[in-house]
């Protein structure tokens, strides 16, 4: 039985929070524009800014979490949480850690 912190575990769940913040950030930059630019509704942002906030406190502790068991380093923690910022550069981050290594989905995890 898997445990919640297997790296394997850590490493699938980082990629879905890592998409699911980028698409958070796509609902609440729609809710924005109807908001902003339309000026018809705030129901966009209203519903999308909580969720977004959400996803994001997610995304951070899970970096957090990955940082510990998938030992990356301080280096790479930055870069997962300044990713976390700017609208989608959490997809790019986690398509470099995967491609790096540094999240291990496919392959079987070593530990040093």
């Amino acid at each position: 039985m898997a445990t919640l912190l297997e790296p394997r575990t850590v490493a699938r769940a980082f990629r879905v929070v890592a998409l699911a913040e980028a698409l958070s950030w796509a609902l609440l930059l729609a809710g924005m524009f109807v908001k902003w630019v339309l000026r018809t509704s705030e129901l966009g942002v209203q519903v999308a800014g909580p969720i977004h906030g959400g996803v994001f406190v997610g995304y951070v502790v899970l970096a957090v979490v990955a940082w510990r068991v998938l030992r990356w380093d301080t280096q790479t923690l930055v870069v997962a949480l300044v990713a976390s910022v700017p609208p989608f550069a959490t997809v790019w981050f986690e398509r470099r850690a995967v491609r790096d290594g540094r999240l291990p989905v496919d392959r079987p995890v070593t530990t040093p």
